[in-house]
């Protein structure tokens, strides 16, 4: 009996040191990425199953979903483990980011299984952010692909340093040395331009195991680890412990008028009840009173730990501010220069707007230019003025107020963003801030002594913009002009921006591709604010299509100041009436991008006005005008 109790005794000592020596054990994040069926959910399913990773149910179901499906002719498909969602299954390709958890004696690992089809590239993104390491998977028999180097360019664009290059179905080639040789030296000639910092290649064949957990016989040649191996011994180094404090507040906790609790995670750095903080972006500086977690104080807090933080002293805080340390304090700014990934299938124009979330804050952005483009397999920069899926670019993105930030090199949790279209909320674009531009922090607004309201008050009116769209033909430029005529009459000073006329002094250089038509509606709404800042009343006649840009039109300008009127006539009318006879140029396809008949024309969704001119006279359309601008 005592012996029994002491077995027990020594089992649960096991246990506990077994326990005690996984809780110390470093953690490593890894990707796996490359092209279509190059075998990346085989390879982590074969990891898993290596590292006896995964219970004996899951065994069992694995070997029967198995013959099941007869993928590998009955024998064990490990792709299975990895590839949940039963469209991967079907497709045998991987859509969404799986992550796995597994743990040796030497490590633990968080693996993200990340898509290899150019559709999901933004799914690869997502699960490269956070990664130490990237395990790039290339098929033997197939080489290096547009999608391998794409990936490549990624992985290196989000900061990610150790490579293994897994030149994977090595069994296809019959494990030929020549091969991978090659394989090797094409990626490292595509690899020079990239800032890896390691390149580790690897001989493997997911499928029989070989390289992956255990030495293969069968690469004799090859006397570097194994992919295991490596992953259990490479040094990845975290210094943002000693780096400055940064903490972005997610939420202001306020249960009672006797407590205000600042609510976030601390992306680096630590603090300590004391310590000096300032708050961006508006500078604000205080002490910390006390750090809590639920109901306990800490003395101290570090990188990754979800806390509260108390003051000294009351400070106007919101979520999206960020507090820093006093005497290190991140820089705040509007405007920046970004590497930039598209994620959409409708293009990204210069002058478009969107909303950009950084950290824990949302603000109003614009995208004022694209520096260019890559050519993912030469790295030649292209010029454009619009970004397709999957491009990746240098950008410039200014915002409506300045954020505090860090550079994504130093602080991804502060440096990274998602641009998110207002109208679908679909994120388009995921950036890197790679330093602010000096002229958004040198340029700032002259102080005028003669402003608006002095203008205003010596015209005799008030200052707005009629803004009025509708397709061609529509009547734009014939309302239009017989409003300024009524308005004159009334000694009201005009001045009308018509289509037709910018285009032949200020927008001469723009066409009429989606991508000029945004910035040709751009530059109009600059102009119309300088002359209602001048205090006139300004009547623009433009198609301008896209509701994304008559918002950022209407953003530009103070509360009623911006009058949207809707020339409203089908599309039937205003090509019969044709007055240019473009309609029936665009119908013989002479003009490509022709509003209404290839090119989209958004109809405003609460306009202030609108006008069926295949319903009302010119007469009538000015009357309710003048009517909507007394009432107004």
């Amino acid at each position: 009996m005592l012996q029994v109790i002491n077995d027990k005794q020594s089992s649960i000592e096991k246990v506990k040191a077994y326990i005690e020596n996984q809780a110390g054990l470093d953690q490593l994040r890894f990707i796996t990425c490359g092209s279509v069926d190059d075998g990346k959910s085989t390879l982590i399913g074969r990891m898993l199953y290596e590292a006896q990773s995964i219970f004996e149910d899951q065994i069992a179901a694995l070997e029967s979903d198995s013959k099941k499906l007869g993928t590998q002719g009955g024998a064990i498909d490990f792709a299975l483990l990895v590839d949940g969602l039963a469209a991967e299954r079907e497709q045998g390709i991987t859509i969404d980011v799986a992550y796995r958890y597994f743990n040796t004696d030497r490590r633990k690992f968080i693996v993200a299984d990340t898509p290899g089809h150019e559709q999901f590239t933004r799914n690869m993104v997502t699960g490269a952010s956070h990664a130490d390491v990237a395990v790039i998977l290339i098929d033997a028999s197939q080489g290096v692909l547009t999608q391998t180097r794409r990936h490549s360019f990624i992985t290196s664009l989000l900061g990610i340093k150790h490579v293994v290059l897994a030149v994977n179905k090595m069994d296809l080639v019959n494990f030929r040395q020549d091969v991978f040789d090659r394989i090797v030296e094409d990626y490292k000639a595509f690899a020079g331009n990239l800032e890896f910092q390691s390149i580790t290649p690897i001989p493997m064949s997911a499928l029989l195991g070989d390289n992956v957990v255990e030495r293969s016989a069968k690469t004799s040649w090859y006397q570097g680890p194994t992919l295991l191996g490596f992953l259990e011994t490479i040094e990845i180094t975290h210094s943002r412990g000693s780096d400055p404090f940064r903490f972005p507040v997610q939420w202001v906790n306020r249960p009672n008028a006797d407590f205000r609790g600042y609510c976030g995670k601390i992306v680096s750095g630590k603090i300590c009840p004391g310590d000096k903080i300032r708050v961006l972006p508006s500078g604000e500086l205080a002490s910390i009173e006390s750090i809590k977690l639920y109901s306990s104080e800490m003395e101290e807090a570090v990188t990754d730990q979800s806390i509260t933080l108390t003051l000294d002293r009351d400070v106007d805080i919101s979520r999206g501010d960020v507090i820093v340390s006093a005497d290190a304090p991140c820089e705040v700014s509007d405007q920046f220069e970004t590497s930039l990934v598209w994620m959409d299938a409708e293009a990204g124009f210069v002058g478009r707007s969107y909303w950009l979330m950084i950290g824990t804050h949302r603000v109003n952005a614009t995208v004022t230019e694209i520096k260019y483009k890559y050519n993912i397999n030469t790295f030649e920069k292209l010029q454009s003025r619009s970004l397709e899926l999957n491009d990746i670019g240098k950008v410039t993105v200014s915002l409506d107020q300045p954020i505090p930030f860090e550079a994504y090199s130093r602080c991804k949790e502060l440096g990274a963003f998602v641009l998110v279209d207002r109208y679908s909320f679909a994120t388009v674009g995921a950036g890197m801030i790679n330093f602010s531009l000096r002229r958004a922090k040198n340029v700032h607004r002259q102080a005028l002594s003669v402003d608006k309201e002095a203008r205003a008050r010596l015209n005799g009116h008030r200052p707005q913009v009629l803004w009025f769209t509708g397709l061609s033909g529509s009547g734009k430029s014939t309302v239009a002009n017989a409003v300024e005529q009524a308005l004159h009459r009334r000694g009201v000073r005009t001045y009308i921006l018509d289509g037709d006329n910018i285009r032949h002094g200020l927008n001469k250089d723009l066409g009429f591709t989606d991508a000029d038509r945004v910035e040709n509606i751009r530059r109009i709404a600059e102009v119309a604010r300088l002359m209602v800042d001048a205090g006139l009343v300004v009547l623009t006649a433009f198609i301008s299509p896209f509701r994304s840009e008559r918002d950022m039109a209407r953003a530009l300008f103070e509360a009623g100041e911006f009058v949207e009127i809707h020339i409203d006539v089908p599309l039937e009318i205003a090509e019969q009436r044709d007055p240019k006879g473009l309609y029936k140029k665009a119908r013989k396809g002479e003009l490509p991008n022709f509003t209404g008949i290839d090119s989209a024309y958004e109809a405003p969704d609460a306009a202030e006005l609108i006008l069926r001119t295949g319903e009302l006279s010119v007469d009538e359309c000015v009357e309710r005008v003048l009517n909507a601008l007394e009432a107004r």
